[in-house]
């Protein structure tokens, strides 16, 4: 029986097309026709030799056996453009001073490093983590090339940067179900039928000067509703301890939510809405150098395409 040899081009509209929502989009983006992207979508049933798409409503979902196949294609497209990279910088090296927030350390750094470090091994990466504020400081200062921070909805507060993605902010609490503490136990008493509780909404933040807390305290006083300071730190890790152990309530976007809290559902908790972030890249020149733009191409990559799964 002869082996199989997929085709990435043909993965490559399979993969796009999934994360646009769009065969149509994706045959846009790649600059193909529709039908070209139709035919591709045929060769690749044809040889997986197993449907991968069902009819769902007046559009097509993925079969079992399609979920697979984008799991491998995300992969081989992956090797395919980190071989393309590392044969196009062989020869790159240098220093790339990054900055960026714990939340971005710990969810995005690995994954990006590694690719990086195999196509670049002569590169040296020098890492940051701090809070915005003295990001933006060190970029001011030229101690930084490139910063991802996240920044409140409206102008960029530097030069050289761009938004890579909006998301909105969430009320975020423990995972657990039932947890019998301060802030669930708040949120039982705002439901239907429920005698409303007049107590202050107990919070959990990141210690001043924060903008995330003036955002979230700003929202709840326009909303009338009472809170207070159940727990602060500097550390984004000891603020999801106290959210899991139910102290009190945080807020964040869907990235990078570690697995013991959670986003929470609005629905009948007397939760006001909370408005949208926006992740922004500062490059600390308008034309940085070739290792400086090739990380960058990788942070950008890799946050949407961990917005797309948020």
């Amino acid at each position: 029986m002869a082996q199989v040899m997929f085709d990435l081009d043909v993965l490559r509209s399979f993969s796009t097309g999934m994360a646009l929502g769009s065969f149509a989009r994706a045959a846009d983006k790649l600059g193909r026709s529709t039908s070209a992207v139709s035919a591709q979508l045929k060769k690749l049933e044809s040889q997986a030799g197993t449907a991968l798409f069902r009819k769902a409503g007046r559009g097509l979902e993925l079969t079992d056996a399609g979920e697979t196949m984008l799991a491998y294609a995300h992969r081989l497209l992956e090797i395919n453009d980190e071989a393309a990279a590392a044969m196009r910088g062989v020869d790159l090296q240098g220093w790339v001073r990054l900055g960026l927030q714990e939340d971005l350390g710990e969810t995005l750094l690995p994954g990006v490093l590694g690719r990086f470090a195999r196509a670049h091994p002569r590169v040296r990466i020098e890492a940051c983590v701090a809070r915005s504020a003295e990001l933006r400081e060190r970029l001011h200062l030229g101690q930084l090339d490139l910063a991802l921070i996240w920044e409140a909805e409206g102008r960029l507060a530097l030069a050289h940067g761009e938004r890579l993605v909006r998301l909105p902010l969430q009320w975020v609490g423990p995972a657990a179900a039932g947890t019998l503490a301060a802030a669930p136990w708040w949120i039982e008493r705002q439901r239907p039928g429920a005698r409303r509780s007049k107590e202050a909404l107990p919070l959990v933040l990141l210690d001043a000067p924060c903008p995330l807390r003036e955002i979230v305290t700003t929202v709840l006083e326009r909303a009338g509703i009472p809170w207070r300071h159940a727990f602060t730190s500097a550390s984004l890790a000891a603020l999801w301890a106290a959210t899991s152990a139910g102290l009190g309530l945080s807020a964040r976007t869907s990235f990078g939510l570690p697995p013991q809290v959670r986003a929470l559902d609005r629905a009948g908790t007397g939760l006001p809405a909370l408005p949208q972030m926006a992740l922004a890249m500062y490059r600390a020149q308008a034309e940085p150098e070739a290792p400086v733009a090739r990380l960058a191409e990788l942070l950008r990559e890799a946050v949407r395409a961990d917005a797309l799964g948020a």
